[in-house]
């Protein structure tokens, strides 16, 4: 297979409220971080679990969505590619993060519900693709950018 694949499939929930901030050529870019967990029976008998947290990046009229529309505690559901990236600090030392360049952000749960039934803000109408019935809505495609345009 020529290429190999790079695809992510998570489905977690928000951590923090979405920052955006946007390039100079005037593109939204929002960040957000999501947890997943796993959760097993060791051999003891004894419950175990780990959670994971998932830098994710979008870009666009999808930044756009997930600004407006996300907020701490929502699960959501994000396909992407992961894409690790390098930078110096001010220091002149060389920093990574890997982060997921989400192209699908699906909305999970009722508008305003938390993960565990919880009920959160909300206020804001519900965008045009989520029909207004509460069931979740998403938005697809990060149309792609130019090197020159990513804020970092």
């Amino acid at each position: 297979m020529a290429g190999g694949v790079n695809k992510v499939i998570l489905i977690g929930n928000l951590g923090a409220d979405p920052e955006t901030r946007y390039t100079q050529g005037g593109q939204a870019v929002t960040n957000f971080r999501i947890a997943t967990s796993d959760r097993w029976t060791d051999r003891n008998g004894q419950a175990q679990e780990r959670t994971e947290w998932h830098r994710i990046v979008t870009f666009g009229r999808l930044a756009e969505h997930c600004r407006d529309y996300l907020s701490k505690g929502r699960q959501v559901y994000v396909e992407g590619r992961i894409q690790t990236r390098q930078w110096e600090d001010k220091d002149k030392n060389k920093r990574y993060t890997t982060e997921i360049v989400a192209q699908t952000v699906q909305f999970l749960g009722a508008r305003g519900e938390r993960a565990g039934g919880e009920q959160g803000g909300g206020g804001a109408p519900p965008p045009p693709d989520e029909g207004g019935d509460g069931a979740g809505g998403g938005f697809e495609g990060a149309p792609p950018i130019a090197d020159e345009d990513v804020p970092f």
